[in-house]
């Protein structure tokens, strides 16, 4: 029997840094979003024969109208080029500039990939996905309130909710940061896919804290000990097959990273840190939360 909750300080105190930690990196950098929220061309090229350096494809576009062009190789040996302007005839100019290019030294260039979209477009998806994360805390927590309707000591049931909105406030905090830094230094990107895996994280990180949560539901009628260490058997008892389940998906993820293509290397990547740190946060996070609001209400009392 691990003294989890006993510890909670220890817990409490990581996670404080990590948070704090993540704030400030999402202040000072930001987070680089990608064309799906800012607007502009994403396009992939593949060379055949020739893998020209970047400044050769940066001298090659220099007079082609590609405003705020940034030039990324890729593990997969393709080139990955963003540039502000959405028009045909930009993209059509970029790929002649890139084929004359790879013509000259006996190679080709083949367009692997090609998107677009407008910036008031870009504005309305980042409004709306911002929605839909308020929307799906909102609605998480109504529906743990009411799960635990028949909860009622010594924690009111909203109090789970609130605690479970905690800890995944938290999740969310630290993803984002690890993607301020990631977008600083080596020009991770969010974009749309990130959103879709942030929301997956959310309900992923929520299950578990209810699994938890039930748990301790189960056992308040029937324990013989205090608030306290009925909190912490229920944490014991759910404890290794939360491990085993975050374990098994994080496995697969890694699997995705390493052998999966770049335009779900970001999606791959938010699900990795998010799920780990939703598991974390479920079970040292969400629990220890509780007993510090039993604590407070028996000393008001």
């Amino acid at each position: 029997m691990l003294n989890i909750i006993q510890n909670r300080k220890i817990w409490l105190s990581i996670s404080g840094v990590l948070v704090t930690l993540s704030i400030v990196a999402i202040s000072i950098w930001g987070l680089n979003f990608g064309i799906d929220f800012t607007g502009g061309s994403l396009m992939e090229v593949e060379f055949t024969n020739y893998q020209p350096q970047i400044t050769e494809i940066q001298e090659s576009l220099r007079n082609v109208g590609a405003n705020n062009l940034v030039i990324q190789p890729t593990e997969n040996q393709t080139t990955l080029l963003r540039f502000k302007e959405s028009s045909q005839d930009v993209h059509q100019a970029i790929n002649q500039s890139l084929n004359k290019l790879a013509a000259e030294h006996n190679g080709s260039a083949k367009e692997l990939r090609f998107d677009s979209i407008g910036p008031s477009i870009g504005k309305e998806l980042k409004s709306k996905s911002f929605n839909a994360i308020v929307l799906v805390l909102l609605m998480m927590v109504a529906f743990i309130a009411f799960a635990f309707r028949k909860v009622s000591k010594p924690v009111a049931s909203w109090k789970y909710g609130l605690a479970a909105i905690v800890a995944l406030a938290h999740d969310v905090i630290i993803v984002l940061g690890v993607f301020a830094v990631l977008g600083h230094f080596v020009g991770t990107e969010v974009n749309t896919a990130f959103i879709a895996a942030i929301l997956t994280v959310l309900g992923y990180s929520v299950n578990d804290t209810i699994i938890v949560f039930d748990r301790t539901r189960e056992n308040l009628p029937k324990s013989s000990q205090d608030f306290e260490k009925t909190i912490n058997t229920s944490v014991n008892q759910v404890l290794t097959r939360s491990i085993n389940t975050s374990f098994s998906a994080i496995l697969a993820l890694l699997a995705i990273l390493v052998f999966g293509g770049a335009s779900i290397r970001e999606f791959a990547l938010a699900l990795t840190v998010g799920i780990f740190i939703g598991t974390y946060s479920s079970i040292f996070i969400a629990s220890p939360m509780i007993v510090i609001w039993e604590k407070m209400g028996r000393k008001k009392a």
